[in-house]
């Protein structure tokens, strides 16, 4: 048995061992992808109220999409591929709802129960749980299936944020780039469809430039505009397209000359480009997916590509590199580092999704990392596919992830809408306390939804004691607090010493549901815990994660926001990070700290609702 499940069916696999690296790895990708045959979807039924009849998923001609288990166990080879024809230019046109039945497949590795052969669209059910776990300050489609973030930009004058989208279901598959505009990274007014699902494949992962100059030669002389590079796709092959915005970033439509590049792969996907200043090039990085190598190519028009370097394989492997991301970031007292963040999915280390980071050197034409190194961007389970803004005022380190994991995002409890995104956090590298650069994160301008702090206070907790405040509903929550766990008697064993007691954060209610975030003075880790949440069950949705702190020091910081059914936490003054999705059966409310095995004094206490700014339904 791997974790659970039959080993039997995991026998159709044993080549994979001469892929991966490492016996934890490697049974948690055979895990994943067992699970994948499993129809089993367990959880809370959640209490329909109304119909949403969405539009029925278009078929393609002639674009048979794999069978994701076949395609990664049976045959251990392609996933996905590029144009089967090319795109003429022209305005793009909205959705096409198909004829007859639906039949094609999901485009990311994992099958969605409505994607069997045969299968008809049928109305969504929209539920109560929709608007329960709808997200208050975290951008969430209105409905359909949202994962991946690209083409982040700003433009100069707004943020645009695009994502991979099926506006057909909350499933995943038929992939068009979704869109959303802001002016503070927090406040998002939905936009049309921007790219479309064609004949030629689907809208895969990519980005977004500024061709200021117009140095692709494909706007009207003295003018220039935005730039989108990203993979199409289809069975056989995947290819990077170039598509053209006339109207400020509305709407994409292809250019007669795709594909820009086509290395003739199945796994060559998810453009990132840059303008590097020292060579005045534009630099893209690629993911050569199943090989576990980025590839670095160069252009001065946007056009036309020559091959630089390759990194990897490096770092975690699991089955596929994803949706690398090469910035430019800040080190705290100065200079800079660059930075290489890839995806990899399944198989991370906490099962499923995630994403891990270098930092090295760029030359123009080749990454170098400083170490060997693994940086991972968080310590939980649902941050991936992370992705840079574009064009940030004052060279500013901005991301936004996909809140979610390709394990169980098709699961999930909300019925007419699946997928959110993380809050968008402000990066830069610091030193830790063995010298090395890390990453730290921040959630960028959160203070400006802060409304009247709820009345909280507790400066000291003995040893066995609580406080307890009870919680506003339907709205997200900040908490800013940092603590620090007394010294016991000197009668303790010599390795002991000032390392024992807990201090524990839990949201609760009374019906026995928790939700705790907790620092252990013995282990000096960081921890947080869902599974005592019954809103949500699946053998891959696991409850535990934890991360180590400073070694030897019982003095701990910690800023979270808990919004509907997400939770970031930014600990350590964001060196630890953990995003964890939460299904509560019932709404959490109550806040209580908690002091175990010695007493605690509290240094910083502030408990703040947040302003709503997304304009979605929510339950109150």
């Amino acid at each position: 048995m791997i974790f659970g499940l039959n080993a039997s069916l995991c026998e159709q696999a044993p080549h994979w061992s001469e892929v991966l690296r490492g016996d934890l790895v490697w049974r948690r990708v055979i895990a994943d992808l067992c699970w994948f045959s499993i129809g089993v979807r367990p959880g809370l039924p959640p209490m329909p109220t109304e119909r949403v009849q969405m539009p029925e998923r278009p078929v393609f001609p002639g674009l048979s999409r794999r069978r994701a288990l076949a395609s990664l166990v049976a045959t251990g080879g392609g996933l996905m591929g590029a144009a089967l024809a090319q795109a003429a230019p022209g305005p793009v046109a909205a959705p096409k709802a198909p004829d007859g039945e639906r039949k094609a497949e999901p485009n990311a590795s994992h099958p969605s129960p409505a994607d069997q052969p045969g299968a008809t669209a049928h109305p969504v059910i929209r539920t109560q749980s929709d608007a329960l776990y709808r997200p208050t300050i975290h951008f969430s489609p209105e409905s359909g299936f949202m994962n991946d973030p690209n083409g982040l930009i700003h433009d100069g004058s707004v943020f645009h944020l695009y994502y991979q989208y099926d506006p057909f279901a909350p499933y995943a598959g038929h992939v068009h780039w979704g869109h959303a505009t802001s002016k503070d990274l927090l406040s998002w007014q939905d936009q049309p469809i921007a790219l479309n699902e064609s004949p030629a494949g689907e809208a895969f992962t990519g980005c977004t430039v500024l061709d200021a100059q117009n140095s692709s030669g494909l706007f009207k002389e003295g003018q220039g505009g935005l730039v989108a590079l990203y993979t199409r796709a289809t069975p056989k092959k995947q290819s990077q397209y170039l598509a053209i915005s006339e109207d400020g970033g509305q709407s994409f439509h292809d250019i007669a000359q795709n594909p820009v590049l086509d290395i003739g792969s199945n796994s060559f996907r998810d453009p990132q480009v840059i303008f590097h200043e020292p060579t005045r090039q534009w630099v893209m990085v690629v993911a050569k997916s199943r090989l576990h190598q980025i590839a670095f190519y160069a252009s001065i028009d946007l056009r036309h590509w020559v091959h630089l370097s390759d990194f990897g394989p490096s770092g975690l492997y699991g089955v596929d590199y994803e949706c690398p991301n090469l910035i430019e970031i800040p080190v705290e007292g100065g200079g800079s580092r660059w930075v290489l963040f890839i995806s990899v999915n399944p198989g991370g280390p906490t099962g499923g999704s995630i994403t891990q980071y270098f930092v090295g050197s760029f030359d123009g034409s080749r990454f170098t990392p400083d170490d060997t190194v693994i940086g991972l961007t968080d310590f939980a389970k649902d941050a991936y596919a992370l992705q840079c803004y574009q064009n940030m005022p004052g060279k500013q380190a901005v991301s936004i992830a996909w809140l979610g994991n390709w394990q169980y995002c098709q699961e999930l409890p909300t019925q007419s809408w699946r997928g959110c995104m993380t809050l968008p956090r402000l990066m830069t590298l610091r030193h830790d306390s063995a010298g090395w650069l890390r990453l730290a994160q921040a959630p960028k301008g959160l203070e400006t939804l802060r409304e009247a702090p709820i009345a909280f206070t507790c400066q000291r907790l003995a040893a066995g004691a609580s406080a307890s405040v009870p919680l506003p509903q339907g709205v997200a929550l900040e908490l800013v607090l940092s603590a620090t766990v007394d010294q016991m008697p000197p009668n303790l064993p010599l390795g002991d010493k000032g390392r024992t007691g807990r201090f524990v954060i839990v949201f609760g209610n009374d019906m026995g549901e928790n939700l705790t975030i907790g620092f252990d003075a013995f282990s000096g880790q960081l921890w947080i815990d869902r599974a005592d949440l019954n809103g949500f069950k699946q053998p891959f949705f696991t409850g535990q994660f934890s991360t180590p702190l400073n070694a030897d020091d019982r003095h701990f910081d910690i800023r979270l926001v808990l919004d509907a059914c997400t939770l970031e936490v930014f600990a350590n003054g964001g060196l630890s990070v953990g995003t964890a999705l939460l299904f509560s059966a019932n709404p959490l409310s109550f806040l209580k700290l908690e002091a175990t095995g010695a007493g605690a004094s509290i240094e910083t206490l502030g408990l703040y609702r947040l302003r709503k700014v997304m304009p979605r339904e929510t339950a109150l």
